[in-house]
């Protein structure tokens, strides 16, 4: 397959085609604007009732009939450009493909070629991947009101930055294994809740880079029990002395079993700790025993280094800015005892220097599943695919793609059919606004139409992005690749027969396109590729837990392809959380930033006031106070699936962590989802 990288097969019809929407567009803008003022957003609403004597009233009733007048003029020049227009679209392109070198720091975080992700060798232990899926509603303005959503274009630049801010931060990790078996990392809102931690967005204290020596065998040259200096009689440590050795926690490089060592001594002797029994015995600050905490620091094309560190007291004053490069990720949890605090003495330092392997058999500490999930601030570090939906409008679509460029090398947008082509005979006015971003090359791609959308929804060319991408290459020159599917259902409620017509589609029309992918592409490729993944992302505009989603909750989707956050039909997880937010709210001072929302998802009468559940009969009209039990966490119709095997022989697919997003509070009207998965080979690393 060839990869479109303009609209048009050639530059004469591109030509044609900006010149048509040059007459079109003055007619588009002014209609778009007219109806706009005529809809306001609650902000709006608030604002105007706080000021009576302001004069965005008398703008509007000034602007409205300014705008139909000119409307009504550029009628005749709009009428001539659809005349133009409307042919070309039969011989449009159904997308766009870009590639865009990213900037300096997005080089600098996302590849080290500039170009993409690397393709290196696959390692026999296997690679792991992040996807991420949002729907972001960028509607024409007008159309975006009804959501309770304004400023389109504003909104797309401000969507770009964002993720890409969360997306090329440094991927952390805390693993802590204490006597209470605690995992931070892991904990979900539910545990978070009842162990009395409490989370916040980003690293509230960052410390100071640690230099390393050449010597890896220098013993540490502070003392554990006095680390601002000096020496004690009464210290275990000071009163013997000791030499290396590879299990003492002061001399982890050394010799192993050094008969002078304090820590040594006592333990064969008599199992006690020299510091417990000088200091207090059993003592959580002991330092030869700390919490356990292990912080993974991950760069994209580096492997991650652990670090291992005492409980650590956070500073203040630092709130994990949106623009800040050095702060950490989601995954950063500040707690607090219960009895009064952390000691202030405790530092960090760096213990040794290892790639970081998942633990295996480790189970997360809040539940059976075996992976992380949890509510996050922000996209998740090193975010590999993004999916997206609802980017309908064309202006946005070019803002928010050129903010993405600067951390996705690839990137599919525009994708669709305009006009009376492609999908059926109804017109379509939107396109299907999916986009694919992508940090490894993408080898080909296909759309499909959904032909049977209705009412409203009809308007839009929704459908299917089919995209293969090529993350690795084995050492027989095979290439690994993976397979994607964007996708966004159809949304009128009470259609589920029109969905799972859909769902039909979608598995039908992904076996066809692995089959015309998977086969060689020339000459010189003899060798079959590799098949690493298989995801589906997008809004399906169903949830797990309505009764009137029975029929989509029961489709053969969910045998081939696995839901993390799903137990079965009609029941999710109890960590799971809906992503369609209550639009009344949007603007409410609780949820006005990616921490405020966060903090209130984690909360479950903060999720009852902002979610929406699925209907019942004793639904009201409004959330807001609502007393009544719900079913479930909200409605959760936004989807991340995957095929757990049957890909390549021996290889199998595993979730690592599953995080809800909040980052883009305020810019739309849906929580966005990512999972990372890890793809193992079967074979042991040489």
């Amino acid at each position: 397959m060839v990869l479109h990288t303009s609209p048009y097969p050639s530059a004469f019809l591109s030509f044609l085609s900006r010149l048509s929407w040059a007459f079109v567009f003055p007619c588009y803008w002014l209609l778009d604007r007219l109806l706009a003022s005529c809809v306001a957003t609650s902000l709006e609403k608030r604002r105007r009732s706080q000021d009576p004597c302001s004069f965005v009233a008398l703008g509007v009733l000034i602007s409205t009939p300014l705008y139909l007048v000119l409307l009504l003029a550029s009628l005749p020049f709009a009428f001539i450009g659809f005349l133009l227009w409307a042919p070309l679209q039969t011989i449009r392109n159904p997308y766009i493909y870009s590639h865009q070198k990213p900037d300096k720091h997005g080089a600098e975080q996302g590849t080290s070629s500039g170009t993409g992700a690397a393709l290196a060798e696959w390692r026999p232990q296997g690679r792991s991947f992040c996807f991420g899926s949002a729907n972001v509603c960028l509607l024409p303005d007008s159309l975006a009101r009804f959501n309770n959503l304004a400023d389109t274009q504003r909104r797309a630049r401000e969507v770009g930055k964002r993720i890409r801010n969360g997306a090329s931060r440094p991927q952390i990790k805390i693993y802590i294994d204490s006597p209470t078996n605690t995992s931070i990392s892991a904990a979900s809102f539910c545990s978070l809740a009842t162990q009395g931690f409490r989370r916040t967005s980003s690293l509230d204290h960052r410390p100071e880079p640690v230099v390393t020596t050449e010597n890896e065998n220098e013993a540490l040259t502070e003392c554990p029990v006095h680390p601002s200096g000096g020496t004690s009689s009464d210290c275990p440590v000071h009163s013997t002395g000791g030499q290396n050795s590879s299990e003492c926690p002061l001399h982890p490089n050394g010799e192993e079993h050094a008969p002078d060592c304090a820590v040594h001594q006592f333990a064969d002797s008599s199992g006690e700790c020299p510091v417990h029994s000088t200091i207090i015995q059993n003592s959580e600050d002991c330092p030869l025993h700390p919490a356990g905490v292990q912080i993974s620091i991950t760069s994209p094309d580096s492997e991650p280094t652990e670090v291992e560190k005492g409980n650590h007291q956070t500073g203040d004053g630092d709130t994990g800015s949106l623009e800040s490069r050095t702060a950490s990720r989601e995954s950063l949890v500040r707690f607090h005892a219960a009895d009064g605090g952390i000691s202030p003495n405790n530092t960090l330092s760096q213990h040794r220097t290892s790639v970081f392997k998942r633990p295996i058999g480790r189970k997360r500490r809040h539940g059976d599943d075996g992976f992380d999930h949890e509510i996050s601030a922000f996209f998740p570090a090193n975010l590999d695919f993004l999916c997206l939906q609802e980017v309908f409008e064309r202006r946005a679509a070019d803002r928010l793609r050129r903010q993405l460029h600067r951390y996705f090398p690839f990137v599919l947008s525009d994708v669709g059919r305009y006009g009376w082509k492609g999908c059926c005979s109804r017109f379509k006015f939107l396109n299907s606004g999916l986009l694919l971003a992508s940090r490894y090359p993408i080898l080909d791609a296909h759309y499909e139409c959904f032909p049977n959308g209705r009412s409203e929804d009809a308007l839009a060319a929704k459908g299917v992005l089919f995209a293969k991408v090529q993350v690795g290459s084995s050492p027989q020159d095979q290439r690994v690749v993976g397979y994607i599917a964007c996708t966004h259902l159809h949304a009128i409620e009470g259609d589920s027969s029109v969905r799972c017509e859909q769902l039909d589609m979608l598995l039908e029309w992904g076996a066809e396109f692995k089959r015309a992918t998977s086969g060689p592409t020339d000459e010189e490729k003899v060798l079959e590729d590799q098949v690493a993944f298989d995801v589906i992302l997008g809004d399906l505009n169903f949830d797990n837990c309505s009764s009137e989603d029975k029929l989509e909750q029961q489709h053969a989707l969910f045998t081939h392809y696995k839901d993390p956050c799903r137990l079965g039909p009609g029941e999710d997880k109890p960590w799971a959380l809906g992503t369609l937010l209550d639009t009344s709210g949007l603007y409410d001072e609780e949820v006005s930033s990616p921490e405020s929302l966060q903090k209130v998802m984690e909360n479950e009468e903060g999720r009852k006031e902002y979610l929406v559940f699925p209907a019942s009969k004793n639904h009201c009209p409004s959330q807001k106070g609502r007393k009544i039990p719900l079913k479930g966490n909200g409605r959760r119709i936004d989807y991340i699936l995957y095929k757990e095997e049957g890909l390549q022989q021996d290889w199998k697919v595993d979730i690592e962590e599953f995080s809800f997003i909040t980052q883009l509070a305020g810019l739309t009207d849906h929580l966005s989802v990512a999972a990372r998965l890890v793809v193992s080979t079967g074979e042991e690393e040489t």
